[in-house]
């Protein structure tokens, strides 16, 4: 139960995906299928969740996440996981 969002501001933000549960907890997320774009999703998701925290009327973020075309998941030191497209089902 819920659904599938793309965020974008004036400023030029974006999130490829916003996942929103029925439940309130959300998740942002940025495609980038080249792994050296990587860094440029999560530096990306991470300046929108400072902007979320500033507002302080929305909760954090579940999680955020840039979605690539790599072989590996992980979750950088940042706290943005890092996961390929092949782990979806």
């Amino acid at each position: 139960n819920g659904e599938v969002l793309y965020y974008n501001d004036d400023s030029g933000l974006e999130a490829n995906c916003v996942v929103y549960l029925s439940d309130g907890r959300y998740a942002l997320i940025e495609c980038k299928l080249g792994s050296e774009r990587i860094n440029e999703g999560a530096q990306n998701l991470l300046k929108i969740k400072a902007l979320i925290e500033k507002n302080k009327k929305l909760d954090n973020p579940t999680f955020l996440a840039v979605l690539t075309g790599g072989k590996y998941a992980y979750t950088r030191p940042d706290g943005v996981k890092v996961i390929p497209i092949g782990c979806l089902k």
